[in-house]
């Protein structure tokens, strides 16, 4: 058998080895102004539309989504590295994030939360469930919207250390996958 080394590697780094879902613009709105956060640890939880985010009383959106208990995951692209970054590094209680990143607020059709124009995509969301143990808020999507004329729609991805990963070429395996799927939980062709 060949001889194989295998280096330690911190445990308190093992999450960037597993990369989360891609950043995420969560939008919010107290009753009296809006906000955006950046989250990167987002999770997908079935084919429906069931999210889970890792977030707490830390960051100045928790309040307003734990109170009205609604939300907007807005899906940047590439393009909007730095604004994703910016947003993730100063807090709404100071100033208004959208007027300072230069971003527009769309109202959302089943909640108050906005959308934001600039996003390849936005979820409108309720908050269903928590999690104290680990921070974990269930969110239930009411409605999706995706910009079809966008050309860029490559994704960013966190790597938790400061880095980011682009989303590159799309490898499809459709009819692959359709042949070894039980029909109850295949998604719409």
């Amino acid at each position: 058998m060949e001889e194989f080394q295998l280096a330690p590697f911190p445990l308190d780094k093992a999450f960037t080895l597993i990369e989360p879902g891609p950043v995420v613009l969560l939008t919010t709105h107290d009753g009296r102004r809006n906000n955006i956060m950046t989250i990167t640890w987002t999770m997908v939880l079935d084919f429906a539309a069931s999210f889970a985010i890792t977030t707490g009383p830390w960051n100045h959106s928790f309040a307003a989504l734990t109170q009205t208990r609604e939300c907007v995951l807005s899906i940047p692209t590439v393009d909007m590295i730095d604004t994703a970054v910016g947003i993730g590094t100063c807090s709404g209680s100071d100033i208004d994030k959208f007027t300072r990143f230069g971003l527009t607020a769309i109202k959302g059709r089943h909640i108050r939360a906005p959308l934001i124009r600039e996003c390849l995509a936005n979820i409108e969301c309720r908050l269903v469930d928590t999690i104290d143990r680990h921070s974990i808020l269930v969110l239930e999507g009411v409605a999706a919207w995706i910009d079809p004329a966008r050309t860029e729609r490559r994704m960013i991805h966190a790597v938790g250390d400061g880095t980011f990963i682009a989303d590159g070429e799309c490898i499809d395996r459709k009819t692959m996958m359709r042949s070894k799927l039980p029909p109850s939980v295949l998604p719409p062709p």
